[in-house]
């Protein structure tokens, strides 16, 4: 929410990349030879892996993972104090560039996070607190989460355009976030209550290039007076969301709901383990463009197999800058389950 929900943990907040020499990554001269999908990384099976290590998952709070439809460019947000920001990397003459801040997310001022590429490619969505036209007067909650919006870029010459506020029907003055898109443009997303303490997923349409008024979507997706951050197949065949019902495995867990050519959704079926853990903050959801695997963020520690019985500084220091000491990091899993949880019939 706007506010202090479990999708954002403001109290937890994303990375300058002056921070990223600090240990948990290393430096650009030594950065390694990283060629072929997805970094280079061995892709996973039934079980999840952490992806990336030291790279994408380096120890800080990271989550929110876009890609371009044809795998070349890759991004992912982190937060780190009061700053919150997108992260890029790219291939470039044959091999994965060294993660960096990108361009459009390097005002500090404001918090960027949540990327969305459309299947086509051809716009780029996020959540911006930047201040839009006419908003002026909003400009003093910057470095918060009250000016939640959802901004956009255009494919321009291989790049991107300049950001620019969506704008209504989508935007209002409450809390907009986590957009996803489908292959005909309909825009999910999230939207708070006016009072800041509820949120539900909205849906609206593109339609002769304007996005039409959005709509609540019903009880199925929105089972409880709290779900967030959810993500849409590209053929709008299923949505997996955020949310917390009487079969979490603890706190917030991944839910998937399925959807029919007719419009139909079933009820919201928990992805279950190994995804979902007693551990929470399982709350960023994505499958690839090419539909084969599901990264998801997750709070997950290392086995305690894997930590010495003797403490030392040295330790201590390795372990906090590395990944799974505690804070979220991305995993990824062979999507192919997501279908087998598909109800008979549906």
């Amino acid at each position: 929410m706007a506010f202090n929900d479990k999708c954002r943990r403001p109290w937890m907040p994303v990375l300058l990349i002056t921070l990223l020499a600090g240990g948990c990554a290393p430096p650009s001269d030594d950065f390694p030879v990283l060629e072929g999908p997805y970094l280079g990384q061995a892709p996973p099976g039934a079980e999840p892996q952490l992806f990336a290590p030291d790279i994408v998952s380096t120890g800080m709070y990271t989550r929110d993972v876009a890609m371009t439809p044809d795998g070349t460019e890759m991004f992912f947000g982190v937060q780190l104090g009061r700053f919150n920001t997108i992260l890029e990397t790219h291939i470039e003459d044959g091999r994965w560039t060294r993660p960096e801040v990108a361009s459009f997310a390097q005002d500090s001022r404001f918090f960027n996070l949540e990327p969305a590429i459309s299947p086509d490619g051809r716009r780029f969505f996020f959540l911006s607190t930047r201040v839009g036209p006419g908003r002026e007067a909003r400009a003093e909650q910057i470095r918060t989460w009250s000016n939640q919006d959802i901004w956009v870029m255009d494919r321009v010459d291989g790049g991107w355009s300049e950001p620019y506020d969506l704008g209504p029907p989508i935007n209002s003055e409450g809390a907009e976030f986590f957009p996803s898109v489908t292959r005909d443009g309909t825009l999910y997303f999230t939207r708070g209550s006016d009072d800041e303490r509820e949120s539900y997923i909205y849906r609206s349409r593109l339609v002769d290039g304007r996005y039409q008024e959005p709509e609540k979507l019903g009880p199925e997706v929105n089972s409880t007076p709290s779900q967030f951050n959810a993500f849409i197949a590209p053929d709008e065949t299923y949505l997996i969301v955020c949310t917390e019902r009487p079969d979490t495995r603890g706190g917030t867990d991944y839910y998937v709901v399925f959807r029919t050519a007719g419009d139909e959704w079933s009820e919201p079926v928990n992805l279950g383990d190994p995804v979902n853990t007693p551990g929470g903050a399982e709350y960023s959801p994505y499958v690839s463009p090419d539909g084969k695997y599901f990264f998801f963020m997750s709070a997950r520690r290392r086995p305690d197999a894997t930590l010495p019985d003797t403490l030392t500084l040295d330790f201590l220091r390795r372990f906090r800058a590395g990944p799974e000491s505690g804070n979220p990091a991305i995993y990824w899993i062979d999507a192919g389950f997501i279908d087998q949880l598909r109800p008979e019939g549906w």
